[in-house]
């Protein structure tokens, strides 16, 4: 069976679909020992293909859940010697990489796998899964500001999406509440940048849900593999997003 060359690659794990193309373009790729820098061409297993003069071998398709602990960052590897998300799958041979991301200080619910296809799937602007986070922010909301969640803000010019909101609990005396929200983007620092908006500033956060996975049975700082059947609804979920 062939597929496009830029698939090929990114499901390999060398880099993500949109890179693979900058790479073909730019004459770092050889098919049967020609280079090509057309977009559009097909291989099969039986074709020799090579990335810097590396030859690409395809890796096993791995697809793990991580309960991202705080203080760690969301990346593949780190230039100031932070620890990554990527330290924390011990034994793990496969080179993975994150879904999406979490900020450094925050926890939760984070896919990493070396499957190009459905990684970019899931971070497409168009594919709009839920996300559910639990935020203690500072202060009591009142209903207009629940009201504007619900309703979706402007950030940067561009209104939210509606977002299912609940008040977990309210600590009067200490003057913090516990805040349930579901949205649909992945906007940089959205969550953060949505409760400030409506004046209730995060002190912590933490995903707890995406699409239909949870943190069930996990501990900050484990991983799981995800089963089968979650890979396939995972797949389903994008598939039908595209149609």
């Amino acid at each position: 069976m062939s597929e496009r060359l830029q698939k090929v690659i990114a499901d390999a794990g060398v880099a993500s679909r949109r890179k693979a193309e900058k790479l073909i373009a730019t004459g770092h790729v050889t098919v049967n020992g020609d280079t090509v820098t057309a977009m559009g061409i097909k291989v099969t297993p039986q074709d020799a293909v090579e990335v810097d003069g590396v030859p690409l071998t395809q890796e096993r398709k791995v697809y793990f859940l991580l309960y991202k602990p705080r203080g760690v960052i969301t990346s593949a590897h780190d230039e100031k010697g932070r620890k990554t998300v990527v330290d924390l799958l011990n034994g793990v041979q496969e080179r993975v990489y994150p879904v999406g991301r979490l900020d450094y200080d925050t926890s939760g619910l984070l896919l990493l796998t070396n499957d190009g296809e459905l990684a970019n799937g899931l971070m497409h602007p168009s594919f709009q899964v839920d996300k559910t986070y639990v935020a203690r922010v500072k202060g009591i909301p009142v209903g207009e500001q629940l009201k504007q969640l619900e309703k979706g803000v402007v950030l940067d010019g561009r209104k939210t999406r509606p977002a299912k909101v609940k008040v977990i609990r309210t600590e009067k005396i200490k003057n913090y509440s516990i805040i349930q929200i579901t949205i649909h983007e992945g906007w940089h620092h959205q969550v953060k940048r949505m409760m400030e908006k409506v004046g209730l500033p995060v002190d912590k956060l933490s995903r707890e849900r995406f699409a239909f996975l949870t943190l069930d049975g996990l501990n900050a700082g484990e991983y799981r593999s995800l089963r089968t059947h979650e890979v396939r609804e995972l797949y389903d979920l994008v598939e039908t997003r595209s149609k």
